[in-house]
């Protein structure tokens, strides 16, 4: 079997904001109906989907180690030929079904003679999600939906709905090696553009969703690596331990210094909001004044571009704020 690497539908975005407020030939002048509906979608803050990779295997064993854990529970997995699965054989059966001792050997051979590689994965772990409140079943619909779509006939793949936690959401397991030989490359584009489907397919069954770059939105924050997030939220992140005593001791030295990348934050916002202007003038001329005066409270409610130190010094800014006024005597 040969073992090639491929890029799965790396999509354009639906509308490029920020070509928007570049002048050059042959100007934008009117938006088509799906761009005016995702502007709308964005200024009226419709929830956001989320679509990441998180883990997966890279040996049989480790394959079937990550099916027992999303499968924990009784959660039951749902196979890409309509199987339903649950305890701890269901694991052994799908690693044995995707004949994924073949696809380790196959890696091996591939990386031998190529030390501090690590071995390809076996399968991705594609994490769909979606706020608190979504419909759950909805959830898992659309997302079988957008797993047919995506991989139907090329890859395997199984999906277990999550509603332990207060957003529910689907760990799509696809095996890595296609049936025609060719390995998934996951790339940001093509989440990206499995991001915007997803929402598309949400949105097919009743859910409102969706899919726009968080620097279009104004968020300047990157997010957390998927570790480190969650030993935060446990209280046990060193590395987020040690940003917090980095920030604590140069506010105690009078304040903050610019950042290095305080600059490309504030250059990024302002081709974002020359971006976002270009679309109000565009809708205006379209005959839609009501959403292009909805752009303008949007980019006013944007809060301001902040590096991850200074988010972390406004926290604790405002911890000591509120741990000041509980202090103060009640003088009623």
């Amino acid at each position: 079997m040969p073992n090639r690497t491929v890029s799965v539908r790396d999509g354009q975005a639906l509308f490029d904001l920020v070509s928007y407020g570049r002048r050059g030939p042959g100007p934008i002048d009117q938006l088509s109906p799906a761009q005016v509906a995702q502007v709308a979608r964005t200024v009226r803050r419709a929830p956001e989907v989320m679509v990441k990779i998180s883990g997966g295997g890279r040996s049989p064993g480790g394959v079937a180690a990550h099916f027992r854990y999303v499968g924990r529970r009784d959660f039951e997995i749902e196979s890409d030929e309509g199987e339903h699965f649950t305890g701890r054989n269901a694991a052994k059966k799908l690693v044995e079904e995707w004949d994924l001792k073949v696809d380790a050997a196959e890696a091996q051979s591939a990386y031998s003679g190529k030390p501090g590689r690590k071995a390809a994965k076996l399968v991705h772990n594609v994490v769909l999600s979606m706020p608190a409140g979504t419909c759950p079943e909805r959830l898992f619909a659309a997302s079988r939906d957008f797993a047919r779509e995506t991989f139907a006939l090329e890859h395997r793949y199984a999906l277990v709905l999550h509603t332990n936690e207060p957003h529910p959401h689907v760990h799509l397991v696809v095996r890595a090696m296609s049936e025609q030989g060719e390995r998934l490359n996951i790339r940001k584009a093509t989440l990206r553009q499995w991001r915007r489907e997803f929402a598309r397919h949400l949105r097919a069954h009743g859910v409102e969703a969706n899919a726009t770059e968080r620097v279009v939105r104004g968020v300047t924050t990157p997010r957390k690596r998927d570790a480190i997030y969650r030993a935060d939220q446990e209280e046990r992140s060193t590395h987020m331990e040690q940003c917090r005593e980095y920030v604590a001791a140069d506010l105690l030295k009078g304040g903050r210094g610019i950042e290095p990348g305080k600059e490309k934050l504030i250059r990024t916002r302002q081709d974002v909001e020359r971006g976002w202007r270009a679309v109000n003038d565009i809708l205006i001329r379209q005959g839609q004044p009501e959403l292009a005066a909805n752009i303008i409270q949007f980019m006013d409610a944007m809060p301001h571009p902040r590096t991850d130190n200074e988010q972390i010094a406004a926290e604790m800014l405002e911890r000591a704020r509120q741990a000041r006024v509980k202090e103060r005597p009640n003088t009623r």
